[in-house]
């Protein structure tokens, strides 16, 4: 059945788990319901998961194989199957609509699409829906930031006035993983309880002003000419490199270990990531496998060897080959000369 993404919260709650979930939307909003899925179903005993990547080559066979497979270590398991462009196929299709006619005991199936529109509805994703729940996500609208802002920040009992929602809204331009990864800030800065406009000003560091903080923001979440452009007005701005390059290098030693690991999840509790920052380091993961990160610190190793004046070279020059390299792999190039 279909579920409006504002009671999925309330939906959590249910003593039951339903045999079928069908997730679907904007790639953030997505995870964190996925996310908050899991944690209920620890909670209610479904401690065995499986987890199903559909990729190029997947054979849909292995969704009827672990429907069909018994668990020796838990009564109630889930099968997380992540479909990131929405399209299953025909023989996917074929796999999920008989799954959903005769779902396994015991067994929660979980689906996520992180892309999708009314083009990606078929006679499979109906079949989900009426075996169990789906929630389509949809980004909030501009004129919606303020209210979805001010839902995030009341998680953490933080009651901000209209004008200190509107001040957050302008700053981070519709940005979500922005808006997100401000409000994990702010529940550190602030103690909870009212804030009004001008403690959100003095909190909430304004998007026009360089720091290498947005920097690697915008590198790891893809945006390079928006990286490109903050790291030539830090270096406008007399910012020394070593600092900055310091800097990187921590993010990308991160996002080799979470590369590395066997467990993402696992992983990003380790490092201690805010939820926003988790999102955006399986967004950066998803660009680019573990060799490309090794390749980035090699290279700022380079660039350390530059700056030090132990090799050839421009070190700012190729400051600005690594952030493009980390936000677009392909084109970084390119993004570099602009």
């Amino acid at each position: 059945m279909p579920v409006p993404a504002a009671r999925w919260p309330q939906q959590l709650k249910a003593d039951t788990l339903q045999p079928v979930y069908l997730l679907v939307g904007e790639e953030m909003l997505v995870l964190e319901a996925a996310d908050a899925l899991r944690a209920r179903a620890r909670e209610l005993g479904y401690t065995e998961r499986e987890v199903l990547s559909v990729e190029s080559g997947f054979d849909w066979d292995d969704l009827a194989r672990a429907g069909a497979g018994m668990s020796l270590f838990a009564s109630r398991r889930m099968l997380d199957l992540r479909l990131p462009t929405g399209k299953p196929g025909r023989d996917g299709s074929k796999a999920l609509t008989a799954y959903c006619e005769n779902p396994p005991p015991d067994t929660v199936l979980l689906v996520t699409c992180v892309t999708w529109s009314k083009k990606h509805e078929g006679a499979w994703s109906k079949a989900l829906d009426k075996a169990g729940v789906q929630v389509v996500f949809w980004p909030p609208r501009p004129h919606e930031m303020p209210a979805w802002i001010g839902a995030r920040l009341a998680r953490y009992g933080i009651q901000a006035e209209t004008a200190a929602l509107s001040l957050l809204a302008e700053r981070v331009e519709g940005n979500l993983l922005a808006a997100a990864q401000e409000v994990d800030k702010l529940a550190l800065l602030h103690s909870g309880g009212r804030m009004d406009a001008a403690t959100m000003e003095s909190l909430v560091a304004d998007s026009a002003r360089y720091d290498i903080f947005r920097l690697s923001d915008a590198a790891f979440g893809g945006d390079a000419a928006r990286a490109l452009r903050v790291m030539r007005g830090l270096q406008a701005e007399g910012e020394e490199l070593i600092p900055m390059l310091g800097w990187l290098v921590s993010q990308l030693q991160i996002a080799l270990r979470l590369a590395t690991a066997p467990d993402f999840a696992a992983q990003a509790r380790a490092e201690r990531l805010w939820q926003a920052r988790e999102q955006l380091f399986r967004q950066a993961l998803r660009r680019a496998p573990r060799e490309h990160w090794q390749a980035c610190l090699a290279q700022a190793a380079r660039i350390d060897r530059m700056s030090k004046g132990r090799e050839g070279g421009d070190p700012w020059r190729e400051m600005q080959r690594l952030v493009a390299r980390i936000a677009d792999p392909r084109g970084a190039r390119a993004l570099a000369s602009a």
